[in-house]
């Protein structure tokens, strides 16, 4: 990116309010992407941790869509490839909520393909302690390890 790019990141960094988080750190656009990046991986591998964690985990992809159209269209152009490519990720470790399709936010309407149990945890076979919260049964494809 230009100097003037970098400053326009910036600027919408700041408009979206999407400059600080994790306990006011400041962050740049590029760790945003990064942190998505990141927690899309993680979904991936299986989910260990419950519905509310998952929930804050995946924050960033808000924030993600807050800044998006605030971004000079040139950054936007040449980092669509590396968001469409999470995005199709995330789909793909994740099954979308019962008749929540198409909603504007999708990433929030959907929960992990794999789910690990806690350490401690009982299980009876619905949806580990950390996701009772879920407000239908757990579907067959969710796989749930203990």
């Amino acid at each position: 990116m230009t100097t003037h790019e970098e400053a326009d990141v910036h600027a919408a960094m700041v408009a979206a309010d999407a400059d600080c988080w994790d306990g006011g750190q400041p962050r740049t656009f590029s760790a945003l992407l990064d942190y998505w990046g990141e927690q899309v991986a993680g979904v991936e591998e299986g989910y260990a941790w419950c519905l509310d964690d998952f929930d804050y985990e995946i924050w960033c992809r808000t924030v993600l869509a807050r800044v998006w159209p605030l971004l000079p269209p040139d950054v936007r152009s040449a980092r669509q490839p590396r968001l469409d490519e999470l995005d199709e990720r995330f789909r793909a470790a994740t099954i979308e909520w019962p008749d929540r399709g198409g909603e504007e936010r999708w990433w929030l309407w959907r929960f992990p393909r794999l789910l690990f149990v806690e350490a401690g945890d009982s299980y009876d076979g619905g949806w580990p302690a950390g996701w009772l919260r879920m407000p239908f049964p757990k579907p067959d494809a969710v796989r749930v390890v203990v």
